[in-house]
C-alpha cells in the first residue's frame, strides 16, 4: 500500500488539503487504497478558512511508490481594486521539509504541488527545466521567482519528470484524479470523479484534460453507460453489436445519442481517444511506442503512430 503525504503550512486552503485527499480516499473504495499521511512543522496548523488542522511532525520513511503533495496557502491579496501584486511568498518553510521533498524526488518518487503549493517545490529546486504550473494570477511571480522553470500558463495541471503542478484551488482536484488514473487506469478515475459526482467537463483546449472528462458533460444516462464500458475495457476489442447490447439499445440509437452527446464523437473514437491518452503516459514513462500499443489494445503500433501524428 503507497503512502499520500500530504506536507501543510501555515494558511494552507482547506480545499487544496480535502480536495486531492478526498479523490485518494474515494480510490480506496474502489479496490486501489493508500495511507494518508498529514506532515507540518508544527502539530497544529492554522488554516485560511480559520479551522485548525493537525499534523504530525515527523516524516515517515518514503519509496518510490509513494507521492508528496503540496496543497497551497492563502497569499496577499489587495482588500479591494484589481488583484494585482499577489504574491506566491508565504511562509518560510524549512531546510529540513524542503530536503525531505528533494530526497524523495531523487529516489523516484512524485511530488505534487497544488495552486501556489508550486513555490514550495520551486524552493526545493524541483522546478528547474521543468514544465509547471500555478494559479493564474501568480504564474508572473512563480517564472520571477524561478527563472529556471518552465511555467505553462492557463492549464488544469501539468507533470513533468516526477513533478506535477496544478492552477487554482479546485484543480487539485484535477491533479489528483490524474494521478489516480496514472497508477490505477482511466476507468478508476472515472469511477471516483462520477461517485465525487463531479461536474467533469473541463476547457478541451488544455492539453492534459483528460478524454473521460471531456466528454461526460452530458446527462444522457445511456451514454454514460457506454462510457462506463469503454473507460473499463477500452483496450479490448469493443464491436458496436457488443457495446449497444451491454447498454441495451440499438446499434443505431447508441451511435446517435453517442454522437449527439459527445459533440460529434463515435464510440470508436472515444475508444481511441481513451487508448491514445494511455498510451502517452506509458510513453511518458518509459514504454516503447509498440509496447505502449499492444498494452492498450492495438494490434498495429502503425495505427498508434497515425493517431498520435494527428493528435486525434
Amino acid at each position: 500500500m503507497s503512502r499520500v503525504v500530504f506536507f501543510l503550512v501555515p494558511g494552507v486552503h482547506l480545499l487544496d488539503l480535502a480536495g486531492p485527499a478526498q479523490v485518494f480516499s474515494t480510490a480506496a473504495d474502489f479496490g486501489h487504497p493508500s495511507t494518508l499521511v498529514y506532515v507540518a512543522e508544527r502539530p497544529v496548523v492554522p488554516t485560511a478558512q480559520g479551522l485548525p488542522v493537525v499534523a504530525g511532525t515527523e516524516w515517515p520513511r518514503l519509496g518510490p511508490e509513494d507521492l508528496i503533495v503540496v496543497p497551497g496557502w492563502r497569499v496577499s491579496v489587495p482588500a479591494a481594486g484589481p488583484r494585482t501584486g499577489v504574491g506566491v511568498g508565504g511562509p518560510a518553510i524549512g531546510a529540513a521539509a524542503l530536503r525531505a521533498l528533494r530526497d524523495h524526488h531523487a529516489g523516484g518518487g512524485t511530488v505534487a504541488g497544488v495552486c501556489v503549493g508550486a513555490e514550495a517545490l520551486g524552493r526545493a529546486g524541483l522546478l528547474d527545466g521543468r514544465r509547471c504550473t500555478t494559479h493564474h494570477e501568480v504564474q508572473d511571480e512563480l517564472a520571477r521567482r524561478h527563472p529556471a522553470a518552465v511555467v505553462v500558463r492557463d492549464v488544469l495541471y501539468t507533470a513533468d519528470d516526477r513533478v506535477v503542478t496544478s492552477a487554482g484551488i479546485a484543480s487539485g482536484i484535477d491533479l489528483a484524479l490524474h494521478l489516480v488514473a496514472g497508477r490505477h487506469g482511466p476507468a478508476v478515475a472515472a469511477q471516483v470523479a462520477r461517485d465525487m459526482v463531479l461536474h467533469t467537463r473541463r476547457n478541451g483546449h488544455e492539453p492534459q484534460a483528460s478524454a473521460m472528462f471531456r466528454y461526460r458533460s452530458h446527462l444522457d444516462d445511456a451514454v454514460h453507460r457506454a462510457q462506463d464500458v469503454l473507460d473499463a475495457r477500452f483496450a479490448e476489442p469493443l464491436p458496436l453489436p457488443v457495446l449497444a447490447g451491454a447498454v441495451g439499445v440499438s446499434e443505431r440509437t447508441l451511435t446517435r445519442l453517442f454522437t449527439r452527446a459527445t459533440g460529434g464523437l463515435t464510440p470508436l473514437r472515444y475508444q481511441q481517444a481513451l487508448r491514445l491518452e494511455r498510451a502517452e503516459h506509458l510513453i511518458g514513462h518509459g514504454a516503447t511506442v509498440e509496447a505502449a500499443a499492444r498494452a492498450v489494445g492495438f494490434d498495429d503500433p502503425r495505427m498508434l503512430r497515425r493517431l498520435r501524428a494527428r493528435g486525434s
